[in-house]
């Protein structure tokens, strides 16, 4: 991350305007879905995320307009980061799903309401990273090493068979609290039954959404740090990826079946963003034991170089899964 990095300097009415639009669409979409639970159409999804995709490409051209080229192809580099993670969820999304025998026609009410949990707690980590990276310099060190950690880890998993969801502690914890009902009751979270109320099948499902997202934030928040410092190109590039979210659950849902690379390649992102970082920390280091203190001498990844890496490994990995999966359809097999 080149330290000549413009930075943004932004009037508070800016975020909340940001905020406040971001509220009302998702307020928008809950209440609509809540009021007539259904599968929605390829149209339907195909418009919806038209509408996404476009308002985001908009938006970093008008960045790229009045904030400069570099602080927009950041933008477009932490977006496209944030998306092809959130395509990893999604095939999470659908083990989920299956493991809840959610009905067609309440999955997307249980995806909308994961989603907004899964932003209200991606601000809160934006909020933390933030305040870490400018007080503490090293923390790139930290970032990094797991990022390069984490890839292993996902490579390794990309080689597995296991296609079974396991819930965490967490949902353990949760189902063992709460009396169930095994059957679903529209979209209520909640139901009586011979005078008791009981927790849903749909109250599980919403929690595991959005707990399984945390979990790919701690990943995926450091990585966008490894694109920009701008806390506001943070947030709004993961608005932008996990507002279309749901669309994209069932628009590509049996395509997700196909990307049999995606694991590999996004290892391949995430330790590359991973080297970026440890070069910067190396580039900007404070620390007394290393060098003396003084910033060591390493040459620095440009966001061009970042954006054009990103764009060439997602587009490697999708034509590589779409050509091996066509030669042998039987490795899609369910």
């Amino acid at each position: 991350m080149p330290t000549a990095t413009p930075d943004l300097d932004l009037a508070p009415w800016v975020w909340w305007v940001t905020i406040g639009v971001a509220a009302a669409v998702l307020a928008f979409d809950v209440v609509m879905i809540a009021r007539r639970p259904h599968r929605p159409s390829t149209r339907e999804v195909s418009l919806a995320l038209a509408v996404y995709v476009g308002a985001a490409v908009l938006f970093g051209l008008g960045m790229w307009l009045f904030a400069g080229g570099q602080l927009a192809g950041e933008y477009f580099a932490g977006w496209l980061t944030e998306y092809s993670l959130s395509v990893d969820n999604l095939f999470i999304f659908l083990l989920i799903m299956a493991k809840f025998a959610v009905p067609e026609k309440l999955q997307q009410f249980a995806l909308m309401v994961g989603i907004v949990i899964a932003i209200i707690l991606r601000g809160i980590f934006i909020a933390v990273g933030a305040a870490a990276i400018d007080n503490f310099s090293w923390v790139f060190y930290i970032f990094g090493a797991f990022l390069i950690y984490t890839a292993v880890k996902l490579a390794r998993e990309g080689e597995s068979d296991d296609d079974e969801f396991e819930e965490n502690r967490f949902m353990k914890f949760m189902e063992k609290r709460f009396p169930a009902t095994k059957d679903y009751d529209g979209t209520k979270l909640f139901s009586k039954e011979t005078g008791k109320r009981l927790a849903t099948p749909l109250f599980f499902v919403i929690l595991a959404l959005g707990t399984t997202d945390l979990l790919f934030a701690l990943d995926s928040i450091p990585a966008i740090y490894g694109l920009t410092r701008e806390p506001y190109i943070v947030l709004v590039a993961n608005l932008f990826a996990l507002m279309g979210l749901r669309q994209l659950y069932f628009l590509i849902g049996g395509l997700l079946k196909k990307l049999i690379y995606l694991s590999i390649g996004l290892a391949v992102l995430l330790a590359f963003i991973g080297v970026k970082l440890l070069l910067h920390a190396l580039h900007t280091n404070e620390l007394p034991f290393l060098n003396g203190g003084e910033n060591v001498d390493v040459p620095e990844i440009p966001i061009a170089v970042s954006l054009g890496a990103i764009v060439v490994i997602l587009g490697v990995t999708t034509v590589a899964s779409l050509w091996r999966t066509r030669r042998h359809p039987e490795l899609i097999d369910d």
